[in-house]
């Protein structure tokens, strides 16, 4: 099966940049293709706890159902250990579906995938 890494770097202070992974990663996974969003850098702040909550840019509805919605669809949620660490967030910071892992992780995931895009 194809599989697409998506990788956020844009944080919460870029609101408009936060949509596109996880609506790219549903249309993915509806096209039977396997899709993973490794949050990194500011990215993680992304995936804190609550964040997403907050965040809604002009008509779209408010980033936590894009959020839902995308899990739901088996989309699935890494969070870089280093840029948590490197923010002072610690792993109960962060929404339960999110798995936090390391650098090794990222980088079996992008030999492993099809397609690498950035955010």
């Amino acid at each position: 099966m194809a599989r697409i890494l998506y990788l956020q770097t844009s944080g919460t202070d870029t609101p408009e940049r936060l949509y596109a992974p996880f609506l790219l990663a549903m249309t993915a996974r509806s096209m039977d293709m396997d899709a993973d969003i490794y949050f990194m850098i500011r990215g993680v702040t992304v995936v804190v706890k609550g964040a997403a909550e907050e965040i809604q840019v002009g008509n779209f509805p408010p980033l936590s159902e894009i959020m839902q919605q995308a899990i739901s669809a088996g989309v699935k949620i890494y969070i870089c250990e280093q840029s948590s660490r490197l923010l002072g967030m610690e792993d109960p910071d962060f929404i339960k579906e999110g798995e936090v892992v390391g650098a090794v992780t990222f980088n079996d995931l992008a030999v492993d995938a099809e397609a690498v895009v950035t955010f």
